[in-house]
């Protein structure tokens, strides 16, 4: 891959997702604003993972079969901006629901898509990808500084506002006219039939008659429930906790998210995937006390504590998970299993996450002032119990035994 190859690609990457992080962190502080309810946040975090489940099917069945994948990306990309700028100047929260779906709709198939550009044009993408990767990560990082340190200087108080959305449309305009200058990627299975089992990742079903690996996937999608909270809820709790410049202190989280994944490799020889996945489990139960239990007068050290365990929590868990399964599942099913642990998580788990997030979140509000302690032992306790049950029953350790075994 030349040096042009990779400017090309990162710089998508890097947008890919400034776009997400620029209306996703702080939507739910807009809308609480504007008067939704708990639920009604949740419903809202819900077309997100709509999107999620959806995407498989767009992916697999249009983009693999009959279009190059950097068109349908540009395609997708300005399609979407039109539908995330409409909805941020809607007024009507069914109106806005419904925006939200076909946004997400737009905008769920392009991660996948980003990848396969991306793998399309890398001559070695397990050394590659990477490299690329991590420019996605620094594209969510800055998105929160752009939202705290650039928008605010326009507009007070711009996380409850609809201007980070209307920034996300006008990245996602620009990445969509972007995409048909990339590398051409021509669809992987034109021609070939593709069933519904296939993109679901249903082939993968066989895996389960391993205890460790349905141990693994029912905790996967059990500890997806408690991370809905944090997607949705934490960006208006620390808004209302007194904290300022939330959507850059958030992105912190995102700063740990790489540190952690460089150290990855020394956890790896040290814990084995057991002990890196309980690990994650419990960065999670961690994460949740500390915003239990912190205060922005006195001890709003729990509170950076709780955004900075994201590193350990994402990627001790999700990144070690996705090594797990590369390790069990044969060749022939490995792109299924893959993507039968994301319908899991990503699908399954953070729409039910979301939806029991804003159920709660209105159970522990009264007079519109909510109890923000009470809420955040829920997922706590919810995490603490998958930890619990992970740890008695996953009896495989997989301690790699050499250094080539380890993660890139």
């Amino acid at each position: 891959m030349s040096a042009s190859v990779y400017a090309r690609l990162s710089a998508m990457m890097f947008v890919q997702f400034f776009i997400w992080g620029a209306w996703f962190v702080t939507l739910g502080t807009y809308l609480a604003r504007i008067g939704f309810s708990g639920s009604d946040i949740g419903f809202a975090y819900l077309t997100n993972n709509i999107g999620a489940m959806v995407a498989p099917f767009f992916v697999g069945m249009i983009a693999d079969r009959f279009f190059p994948s950097q068109k349908i990306l540009g395609v997708l990309h300005i399609a979407g901006a039109a539908v995330l700028f409409t909805v941020s100047d809607l007024e009507a929260q069914s109106a806005i629901i419904i925006g939200l779906v076909l946004y997400n709709i737009c905008y769920m198939p392009t991660l996948a898509l980003v990848n396969a550009v991306s793998f399309g044009a890398m001559e070695v993408p397990d050394t590659q990808f990477p490299k690329v990767r991590v420019w996605g990560t620094l594209g969510w990082i800055a998105a929160g500084l752009a939202i705290s340190f650039v928008l605010s200087g326009f507009v007070e108080g711009v996380e409850a506002t609809s201007l980070p959305m209307k920034l996300a449309a006008a990245a996602s305009l620009v990445l969509g006219l972007y995409s048909f200058t990339l590398p051409n990627t021509p669809p992987q299975n034109a021609g070939a039939k593709v069933t519904v089992k296939e993109l679901l990742g249903f082939d993968a079903l066989s895996l389960l008659k391993d205890r460790s690996f349905a141990v693994f996937a029912l905790c996967s999608l059990l500890v997806s429930i408690p991370l809905a909270f944090y997607y949705a809820f934490t960006n208006l709790f620390l808004n209302e906790a007194g904290m300022t410049s939330v959507a850059a202190t958030m992105s912190l989280g995102q700063a740990s998210e790489v540190l952690f994944m460089v150290l990855m490799p020394l956890f790896f020889v040290r814990l084995g995937v057991k002990w890196m996945l309980l690990a994650g489990m419990l960065a999670w139960v961690a994460r949740y006390a500390f915003f239990a239990l912190g205060d922005w007068d006195t001890s709003a050290w729990m509170l950076y504590a709780g955004i900075l365990l994201h590193g350990i929590c994402y990627d001790f868990f999700f990144v070690t998970g996705q090594i797990y399964v590369d390790r069990k599942a044969d060749k022939s099913i490995r792109a299924s299993a893959q993507g039968f642990i994301a319908l899991l998580t990503y699908g399954v788990g953070l729409a039910i996450g979301s939806v029991l997030a804003g159920a709660t979140v209105d159970y522990f509000t009264a007079e519109g002032v909510k109890e923000w302690s009470a809420i955040w032992w829920v997922p706590c306790i919810f995490a603490a119990f998958v930890a619990l049950l992970f740890q008695l029953l996953f009896r495989e350790d997989n301690k790699p035994k050499a250094a080539d075994e380890l993660p890139a």
